[in-house]
This record gives structure tokens, sequence and C-alpha cells, in this order.
């Protein structure tokens, strides 16, 4: 998980820990109530469909610079904000859309991301085979799982070449970090530390 800024940060060199239920987890799933379902039921689980992903990488742009925290407790917002992330719809946003946007407190309102959901909308529409398709050829051989959240990369040659395709394609707020982090998302790579039980889920 590339986020540096969550709320008592683990020890980057500590590997899984037993939660409430004994089960061995990567540490930052257990440190807030809200990281343990995202953790244990979605985060490096395969996801797919173009939907889904925008919304991940969205989402992922939204963090930047922020906590992951931050963004989890405002998802349920953000999907309402933005249509349920259906690139058709933000794709026709236009200033009435942002200046709402930029006046709703349950989002992040950040005039320079609201936009870049906008522009990646459109972006994402005009891909030949679909962002599904796209993202996913950046699927590699499973790499050996990381033992340390130190072990854990924020970027690899993978996430940066799909975020010079992205950028190519017209996407904007998908540096490296921002890709890698949508990979990790989707399940596109498979970040859980060696031990923790949703590794092999």
């Amino acid at each position: 998980m590339t986020d540096q800024g969550a709320a008592a940060a683990p020890d980057q060199a500590s590997g899984p820990v037993p939660g409430p239920d004994g089960k061995l987890r990567c540490p930052w799933g257990l440190s807030a109530p809200e990281y343990l379902p995202y953790h244990d039921e979605e985060w490096g689980r395969p996801v797919r469909g173009d939907t889904a992903i925008f919304e991940r990488l969205c989402l992922e742009g939204f963090q930047s610079g922020l906590s992951w925290l931050t963004i989890l407790r405002k998802r349920e917002n953000f999907r309402a904000a933005f249509a349920g992330f259906d690139a058709a719809a933000v794709a026709a946003f236009g200033e009435a859309d942002v200046a709402r946007l930029m006046a709703d407190p349950g989002i992040v309102r950040n005039r320079a991301k609201i936009n870049a959901v906008i522009v990646n909308a459109r972006a994402a529409l005009g891909l030949p085979g679909g962002l599904t398709a796209l993202v996913w050829k950046y699927a590699g051989e499973p790499a050996a799982a990381p033992r340390t959240l130190a072990d854990i990369p924020a970027t690899t040659p993978a996430s940066k070449a799909l975020s010079t395709e992205l950028k190519r394609h017209g996407f904007t707020f998908t540096g490296p970090v921002t890709a890698y982090a949508t990979m990790q998302a989707c399940g596109i790579v498979n970040d859980h530390l060696a031990g923790c039980f949703a590794r092999a889920a």
C-alpha cells in the first residue's frame, strides 16, 4: 500500500500481525477500523470492469498528498458526487457540476483533482479497448510476496509504463505512484505480505 499518510502508521519493518480474530494481516489493515474490511475484502483482489477501475483510479488520484483513510471515509460521498463513477455521466459534467463539487463538503474539494476526474472520464471513453484492457495488460508474472511493508515499492517499471500510456491517452493526475496504487487496489499486483491471510484468500 503506497499510502504514507495513514493514521497511526505502523512500523515499516514489521511483518504481518494478528488481528482481533487471530488471523495474520498486513499491519496497515489494523491501523484504523475502516481499513479492516478494505484490507480483508477488497485491496489486492482482482477488479475488472471499466466503472470499477475508473473509480479506483480517481480515488487514488484524490488520495495524492492525503491519507487513504480520508478517502475511504468519504468514498460513498465521492460515489454520489460523481454519478457512481460512470465515465459517460462524468464526461458530460460542465462548469455547474464543478461548482457543485467544489461546494460539496463530503468530498475533497480540490479543483485540479475534480477537473482531472472529468478529463479522465472523457479520456476513458476514448480508449479503443476500454480501461480494463489497458490497465490489465500491465499485469505481470506474480512476484515474490513482500515480507514487510518496507519491501513494497511506491512505483515499478510497469506502473511507470502504465502512467505513460494513460497520459498519452489524455489522462491526468495518473503519475507512476498513483498508477501503482491503482494496480494494488485492483489486484493487478498482490502486495499483501507473506503470511497475511488475505494473500491467498
